[in-house]
């Protein structure tokens, strides 16, 4: 069965850091760009990062820039996204979902052409 697993999501102060994970089964993670989206309730979602196929593009959003880093463990199938400096404003659902490449402009990252979602965890972040 092919799916998208997050995990890692939860309560944090801000400040503060989470790392979240993707791990992928029924598909290998390492032949497609991954990508983080949220969406914030009341929100449209938006996309916040993305890995290429090759790890050789990682690439942020305006508002995560210089706070958040994606990477991926090939061994494990898994990419993370490590969020430091959380602010209340990155409080939202958080999805990974795999495509064949990241689509992105001007520290915008797209949800074009996506195979595979997850279904998301939850980020809260307050004190």
């Amino acid at each position: 069965q092919v799916q998208l697993v997050e995990s890692g999501g939860g309560l944090v102060q801000p400040g503060g850091s989470l790392r979240l994970s993707c791990a992928a089964s029924g598909f290998t993670l390492g032949d497609y760009a991954i990508g983080w989206f949220r969406q914030a309730p009341g929100k449209e979602r938006e996309g916040v990062s993305c890995i290429s196929s090759t790890n050789t593009g990682r690439f942020y959003a305006e508002p995560v820039k210089d706070r958040f880093t994606i990477s991926r463990d090939s061994a494990k199938n898994t990419v993370y996204l490590l969020m430091n400096s959380l602010k209340p404003e990155d409080t939202a659902v958080y999805y990974c979902a795999a495509a064949e490449t990241c689509y992105y402009d001007d520290y915008e990252v797209f949800d074009y052409d996506i195979t595979y979602w997850g279904k998301g965890t939850l980020v809260t972040v307050s004190s």
